[in-house]
């Protein structure tokens, strides 16, 4: 499923800024996280004709966002990648049976509408210098889980318009960028704790392993 998911952003990124990943900067991402994950290069050259429409294969997927509730009120965004409109919307309603599916604007004013870039630097650097040196609004450290070791991982935030000027400028100040896309980011964060968090992560999980899923943004703190 991981496969999957990755080769469909690889598609959509291809159909949307074109084949070549020079001149791609959300294709050049998606590539780098396949090969992350071992996604093999004949594998991920397919997806770029499928969704550039070279060849007799052609896919065409459409982003769908759906916004609701996940228990205990924590908001939620749900961004897919799909080929089959109704499948899709059929899934995400049984899977907020646990919780509260809204209409399109219901929550999203809880969110901002930003640029999103994960990256990845060797060694020891300072995220918050390369950021303003970039350009960007603001960053996070990644989890260790998701760094090799000894790399420094890091989230940067900019404005939606700034997304590819700060994505070649991050690249040209070393680092390799996984992730470059639109995005949501929380305003505000519902904090919860014991049994009330395992049933909202469990919530949160369960859309995840949506194969149509593309991205899930919840105000989980």
């Amino acid at each position: 499923m991981v496969f999957g998911k990755l080769c469909k952003e690889v598609a959509v990124s291809a159909r949307i800024g074109g084949p070549d990943p020079d001149g791609n900067s959300r294709l050049r991402a998606a590539i780098e996280a396949a090969r992350k994950q071992s996604v093999p290069r004949d594998t991920i050259e397919r997806a770029i004709k499928k969704g550039a429409g070279l060849g007799d294969e052609q896919t065409i997927y459409e982003t769908v966002v759906f916004e609701g509730f996940a228990p205990h009120k924590v908001p939620v965004i749900v961004e897919c990648l799909t080929d089959n409109r109704n499948r899709t919307s059929s899934d995400v309603r049984v899977l907020f049976r646990k919780g509260q599916l809204g209409s399109i604007g219901s929550v999203a004013w809880m969110f901002d509408r930003l640029g999103v870039l994960e990256a990845s630097c060797e060694g020891k650097v300072d995220p918050e210098e390369h950021a303003i040196e970039a350009g960007a609004q603001d960053v996070e450290m990644l989890d260790k889980e998701d760094v090799e070791d000894g790399n420094t991982g890091a989230r940067f935030y900019t404005a939606v318009e700034d997304l590819d000027l700060v994505n070649k400028s991050l690249t040209q100040l070393g680092w390799k960028v996984s992730r470059a896309e639109l995005g949501y980011r929380p305003k505000s964060y519902v904090d919860l704790l014991g049994e009330a968090r395992k049933e909202v992560e469990s919530f949160l999980g369960d859309i995840e392993d949506c194969g149509d899923v593309h991205r899930v943004y919840a105000g989980l703190k």
